[in-house]
């Protein structure tokens, strides 16, 4: 029965007309119709709870940038390798959500509910479908609008995409519906979609669309960018107007940032929406053991070129000071926004083993550049093991917010001081940067040169900036890229922090105890405790992926002779093979 059902749903491209072993609009049989569900407000908010399992865990937001531009990793991705990713390794066409979502819409008509109530609840609904939306048109592009659910017999059933235009506007129009009706305005546990918490998506789904809309110029519709922009603009002023929500504090400069990431609660001040862990109930994430494992994750790393995005304490940029272009870590991460401090390990940075406090400088069993993250990890070795991870994620934080606000008004030209001061200036003064806070009026030449040659506005420079600094690794850097059409930027080297010389051990972190010597040629006397990584031309005949950008000296690169290249086609995923030949209507995305 299960086998026959799970084809029928394959038959329907949705793949959604059945779910596990029974279908959507089937009921037990001690009820002989939805009633149970759909006559009272429990049966609705049970039902509605089907909808959050649609929002990321905290294993696709940890390690969500897995695949950036300023992540460095063990292999180099095949969606970035000519040849190596086609339509059948794709996925993500699956529509079992879309049919819960509309299965509830259609049958949310009881006349024994309150009408606010049951308002309330298609709110909850129509958000969520806006969300399913965003997600399938941020990866395929035009997808078939769907409002209804449908059955093998339904003559939709084979239709073929909608137009971009249509699915966003219906987009649009769902999330406006749910921010009129949504009731719940407060939700201490951060778990919870609220009046603010549609607002902030609303923020981020019409800077995406406004975004890609101006920098696409091949689907012509720059015509309609900046009404998308303004949308944006007004959806995050309405959360900052609202005054629930401000940047987190409580911890001082030098740890509020990262203690977002590593509280077991979330820091309600600023998290709008998270992925609550449980301990009580068992339920926990495996961030310690994807990222210190060598073996387990993908061993992200940073880049030194990002590293040089973080700006000095005193608000100006690093790369205006001389000789930086051969500082060694030691140096480079001193006097820096004490974000970066908090993002990956460097000046004391310990760790617990035991009850034990010890020195952590970077490991280079994991990391390949040196600039080892910390974010999402506890800093007890405890965790490191397997899923034990008590942490809240956060889905979306204050933060963000404040950047969609400002991007959105930098791209419509309209950022003004007070602005400025609301969002990058206010991200920058909780960093610890103590000057240079004012709305910039001049370029920063390696920002612009560097990342974005395109862009002459100095403040739009700025806010880009900011984004990626303050939401690295919380998984939003590819399709950053993607709205911003900057897709080469995936094909920057892989580069690590300056080594001065071979053969001499360094002291990360300038604790006494040396750490890391790379050679080319296997020292005679090595130093004990000191691991030594191989920098040579050649390994066993083949190519070594490490080595220095002058041989002798340098920078470190990972993977310099295997390819990333980046084409048109990539702004998009191909639609999968299968579902393909099961709806040849659908159409293949350009390129693929």
């Amino acid at each position: 029965m299960k086998n026959i059902k799970n084809i029928i749903g394959s038959l329907a491209f949705l793949g959604a007309i059945a779910s596990g072993c029974a279908e959507l609009d089937q009921f037990p049989e001690s009820t002989t119709s939805g009633g149970a569900v759909f006559n009272s407000e429990n049966g609705l908010e049970l039902y509605s709870t089907s909808f959050y399992n649609a929002l990321p865990t905290a294993r696709e937001i940890h390690s969500g940038d897995a695949m950036a531009d300023y992540s460095a990793r063990t292999q180099v991705p095949d969606f970035l390798r000519p040849g190596n990713f086609t339509p059948t390794q794709s996925s993500g066409w699956s529509w079992s959500e879309l049919r819960n979502i509309n299965f509830f819409l259609e049958n949310n008509i009881s006349e024994e509910i309150n009408p606010a109530t049951k308002n309330h609840y298609n709110a909850l609904a129509k958000f969520f479908r806006a969300y399913f939306y965003f997600e399938k048109v941020k990866r395929f592009g035009d997808v078939p609008w769907i409002n209804k659910t449908m059955d093998v017999n339904d003559p939709d059933l084979f239709n073929g995409r909608d137009s971009r235009t249509l699915v966003m506007d219906s987009v649009l129009r769902d999330l406006d519906y749910a921010i009129e009706n949504i009731q719940t305005t407060d939700d201490e546990s951060r778990s919870l979609i609220t009046k603010n918490v549609v607002l902030g998506f609303k923020s981020r789904i019409c800077l995406f669309e406004g975004t890609f809309r101006k920098y696409h110029t091949n689907y012509d519709l720059t015509a309609s960018a900046d009404q998308w922009l303004s949308e944006a603009a007004d959806a995050a002023g309405q959360v900052i107007n609202s005054g629930d929500f401000s940047l987190y504090q409580g911890a001082g400069e030098d740890l509020s940032y990262r203690s977002l990431f590593i509280s077991e609660k979330p820091l309600s001040q600023e998290v709008m929406l998270s992925v609550v862990i449980d301990p009580a109930l068992s339920v926990f994430h495996d961030a310690n053991w994807w990222w210190t494992s060598s073996t387990y994750g993908s061993r992200v790393s940073l880049t030194r070129d990002f590293v040089r995005t973080y700006l000095n304490t005193d608000g100006f940029p690093f790369t205006n000071l001389s000789g930086h272009e051969t500082m060694t870590f030691m140096e480079e991460t001193k006097g820096r926004d004490k974000r970066l401090q908090q993002t990956i390990r460097m000046a004391d940075y310990t760790r617990t083993n035991a009850g034990a406090v010890l020195p952590a400088p970077p490991v280079f069993s994991y990391t390949y550049t040196g600039y080892q993250p910390i974010k999402w990890t506890l800093d007890d070795m405890y965790y490191d093991g397997g899923s034990r991870n008590i942490n809240s994620v956060s889905i979306m934080r204050y933060a963000e917010i404040l950047l969609n606000y400002a991007e959105a008004k930098a791209e419509l030209g309209s950022l003004d001081a007070d602005g400025w001061a609301m969002t990058i200036g206010a991200l920058r003064e909780r960093a610890g940067i103590k000057g240079n806070l004012s709305l910039p009026t001049t370029i920063d030449p390696y920002l612009q040169q560097t990342y974005f040659p395109e862009i002459n506005d100095p403040v739009l420079l700025e806010v880009r900036r900011e984004r990626g600094i303050e939401l690295v690794f919380e998984g939003f850097r590819f399709y950053d890229l993607v709205r911003w059409k900057k897709g080469e930027l995936m094909e920057m080297p892989w580069n690590g922090f300056y080594v001065p010389e071979l053969n001499t051990p360094i002291d990360l972190n300038e604790d006494g105890i040396l750490d890391v010597a790379f050679f080319t040629s296997i020292p005679a006397n090595p130093v004990d405790g000191v691991t030594y990584i191989n920098v040579s031309q050649n390994i066993d005949s083949g190519v070594n992926p490490q080595q220095l950008s002058e041989e002798n000296k340098g920078e470190i690169h990972w993977l310099d002779h295997q390819t990333r290249e980046w084409e048109e086609k990539n702004y998009l995923y191909p639609i999968p093979e299968n579902d393909l030949l099961m709806n040849p209507d659908l159409g293949q995305n350009p390129g693929w």
